[in-house]
């Protein structure tokens, strides 16, 4: 286990900005950072960071928490390796209370699939440099790619041996277990129960998830054989999804943001060689064809990709569908056509960066320009291959999601096409329609009718203290340390008759906490009564509460919560004074007055809820024929408490 010491050094030591904005890219709002969130799809920001707090929460899906929250469901880690992920950020050494051996490490199948991962990119790297063979093949190959070994080894390039099991020997005589080996896909287990490696005489490309951990492999062979297939990757795992991977994402994400802009490849050496070339904003959907998951991936640090092609026309045509999706996500997207004969890499490795840059900048071209340029060299003056071409174009312009986008580019197509505008604008209407019609069939829009139509029954008056238990716990956290002043009257022993007001100061912490014992008041909801025995246990031996006590909290609905009270959805503009000349009471100016009636406001459910439950009683025992005058006795005595806390709190008593 990690000694509580390292993990309140770890605590104390992380920027919630930096771990975050390491993932997503943070602007500057006020004294909060917002971004896309990267746990829900959304193209307004709504994912808010306050460094202050060192928290983030988002006001679209909900989700919310400190640095350790937001590894834990960014990278599906548990709650230890969220904390040695922020330690090795951050060089921090990690006690352990408990030895924690290899066998411990591995007990946790995911951490297991990782570590054997990373076991085999340095096996795979050392025989490229170290082995006869790895130098001889691989270590050749990628020179005589141009890669420099600066740039092998900042992409963990390796090799692997051709015996059949060369690799799964190693792993195990090296303890790692056959059952997570098999489990990455690094270890084949044929039906006679022999192991063999899936990756044998070929170079291999580590595949790095967000955090630059190596969640796969891609083998590429180097021998022509016909029986042999080109490139092998890595299968399916608990921490490798294909579709929701891109190659070089690690490497490119902070220059994506930088350069505003990313640049879409199709392969491994396209990626190393433009990285190479100074191009770093760059990533591979690996040969895959590319999936929601990866274009909102590349949606959380830029709006705009530019897609890189080779001069082959059939590949080209194959892509486009692809590229359809790009713009449904919202994203811009332009295309750069290389000449006959060359791809990124091959161009990128015979000219200088700034050649190249020079090339893509200036040979970047709108997508639904370009697609319907394509497009019409082929139907050329065949008028019914034109109609044709009409409704393609129209139905990429009609998955834009913005207008305004739309309208320009049915404006521009309008002419390149010479086809009347008012033409295309109804194509695009009558295809949105019929998206539309299956996005929300008509049947339930009748199913919604009647509930829009039909009133409810009134309800019977709530009675849970929920709300008003929660709107404590909210000022206990926000507002726990602040003093309140309350004046006293007291006798002058030294003047009969005349009266001294005495100023009597009481944190809001512990007037709260003294209010509800001395009425003996239970909460109800059971995570807002922890926090309530915590604080009160808390306050017994300190005089200030730090709320990061919560937010530091191992019970996930503490953290949660916490996280949830301390971060206001709305900020009043710091102008809106000056502008409006209205000035807006904030909480603390009102503080005294909030924190009294919250406690009168629990009092009063409180009070109401016996009464409920008193005449239910009475009811009964009406109708058992028995005795009730000590029920209407106490019937008298809780509306007499009623009255007085409706006074307090300006209640008008209607019944």
């Amino acid at each position: 286990m990690i000694s509580k010491d390292s993990i309140d050094r770890i605590f104390n030591t992380v920027r919630i900005e930096e771990v975050v904005g390491d993932f997503v890219p943070l602007k500057k709002r006020g004294v909060n950072l917002i971004g896309l969130c990267p746990f829900h799809n959304e193209k307004t920001p709504s994912f808010n960071v306050n460094p202050v707090r060192n928290i983030y929460k988002c006001f679209g899906c909900g989700k919310g928490g400190n640095a350790v929250n937001f590894i834990m469901d960014h990278e599906q880690y548990s709650y230890p390796e969220a904390l040695r992920f922020l330690a090795k950020k951050y060089n921090i050494e990690i006690e352990e209370t408990v030895p924690d051996p290899k066998d411990d490490l591995l007990r946790d199948e995911k951490e297991s699939l990782f570590v054997i991962n990373t076991f085999a990119q340095k096996s795979f790297s050392e025989i490229l440099f170290d082995s006869e063979e790895g130098r001889s093949v691989g270590l050749s190959y990628f020179k005589e790619r141009g890669f420099t070994e600066e740039t092998i080894r900042k992409f963990q390039l390796g090799y692997t041996l051709s015996e059949w099991s060369a690799f799964t020997d190693l792993a195990l005589k090296a303890g790692y277990k056959e059952e997570f080996l098999e489990k990455t896909g690094l270890t084949i287990k044929n039906d006679a129960g022999k192991k063999y490696d899936r990756f044998r005489g070929r170079v291999m490309f580590p595949i790095h998830n967000l955090s630059g951990r190596v969640i796969g492999f891609g083998g590429r062979v180097l021998k022509k054989d016909e029986k042999t297939a080109k490139y092998v990757n890595s299968p399916e795992s608990e921490i490798y999804h294909k579709s929701q991977s891109l190659y070089g994402i690690y490497f490119a994400k902070k220059a994506i943001v930088q350069r505003e802009n990313c640049f879409l490849v199709e392969g491994y050496t396209d990626v190393i060689s433009l990285h190479q070339s100074g191009i770093e904003n760059v990533v591979a959907s690996s040969g895959t064809s590319l999936t929601v998951e990866q274009i909102r991936l590349i949606g959380r640090y830029t709006k705009n990709v530019t897609v890189l092609y080779d001069g082959d026309a059939a590949g080209i045509k194959a892509s486009i569908r692809g590229i359809d999706l790009i713009l449904e996500e919202g994203l811009n997207v332009k295309v750069v056509l290389f000449p006959d004969g060359d791809d990124p890499d091959s161009y990128s490795r015979k000219h200088s960066h700034s050649e190249l840059l020079d090339f893509v900048n200036g040979n970047a071209k709108d997508f639904v320009m370009f697609k319907t340029g394509l497009l019409l060299d082929e139907v050329k003056n065949d008028p019914v291959r034109k109609a044709g071409l009409v409704r393609d174009v129209v139905e990429t312009i009609a998955k834009i999601p913005d207008p305004i986008i739309r309208s320009m580019y049915l404006k521009q197509s309008s002419a390149m096409m010479d086809i009347q505008e008012n033409l295309l604008i109804a194509e695009l209407n009558k295809i949105r329609r019929q998206q539309l019609k299956k996005d929300l069939p008509v049947r339930d829009i009748e199913e919604l009718l009647p509930e829009l139509l039909i009133p409810h029954k009134q309800q019977a008056e709530d009675l849970s203290t929920e709300i008003q238990e929660k709107n404590i716990i909210r000022l206990l956290l926000n507002f726990g340390n602040h003093e309140l002043h309350f004046h006293e009257e007291v006798d002058n022993p030294d003047r009969p008759g005349h009266k001294d007001v005495n100023d009597i100061v009481i944190r809001v912490a512990r007037y709260i906490v003294d209010e509800i014992a001395n009425d003996e008041l239970a909460f109800e909801n059971t995570l807002y009564d922890r926090i309530l025995k915590s604080y009160t246990e808390l306050i017994s031996s300190q005089t200030e509460i730090d709320p990061q006590i919560f937010l530091n909290s191992e019970d996930p609905g503490i953290s949660e919560l916490t996280v949830e009270l301390l971060s206001p959805r709305y900020f009043l503009s710091e102008n809106w004074e000056v502008m409006h000349k209205i000035i807006v009471p904030v909480e603390e100016g009102v503080l005294k007055d909030a924190v009294e009636k919250s406690v009168f406001h629990l009092k009063n459910k409180k009070v109401l809820k016996m009464i409920d439950d008193n005449q239910k009683k009475i009811k009964a025992a009406h109708e058992a024929g028995g005795d009730y005058t000590d029920l209407m006795e106490m019937e008298k005595k809780l509306q007499s408490v009623k009255m007085e806390i409706s006074k307090v709190l300006g209640i008008d008593i209607l019944k």
